[in-house]
């Protein structure tokens, strides 16, 4: 199994989850196979919210803590990079030099 060294930058998790997902026998899985995948796991996380916010939920839904969806989340957002050959730190570096140069206002 895979080791994920203590507090790992963010590159080491790109690699970790490559690993895992060689070990786990998911490395087939397409780009849009893991969107799919994320999209499900982010309507998890709304779910998870929801409950933690006291909102009426089905009572027959399964529900996990929203810390475990936001794992599952990076870890497909990890997938996806990996798959398109991104560098996320470097991705959103750039990202953030756009955002910099943006005019935000309240509505």
């Amino acid at each position: 199994m895979p080791e994920l060294k203590e507090k790992p930058i963010l590159a080491e998790f790109q690699k970790y989850v490559t690993e895992l997902e060689h070990e786990r026998g998911f490395i087939a899985q397409t780009t849009i196979d893991k969107c799919l995948l994320l999209g499900e796991e982010v309507g998890e996380l709304f779910k998870a919210v929801r409950k933690s916010e006291g909102l009426a939920i089905d009572t027959n839904s399964t529900f996990t803590e929203i810390g475990d969806e936001l794992a599952d989340i990076f870890i497909y957002l990890c997938a996806i990079a990996n798959r398109k050959g991104i560098d996320l730190e470097e991705a959103f570096r750039a990202k953030e030099e756009k955002n910099k140069k943006r005019v935000w206002k309240s509505v």
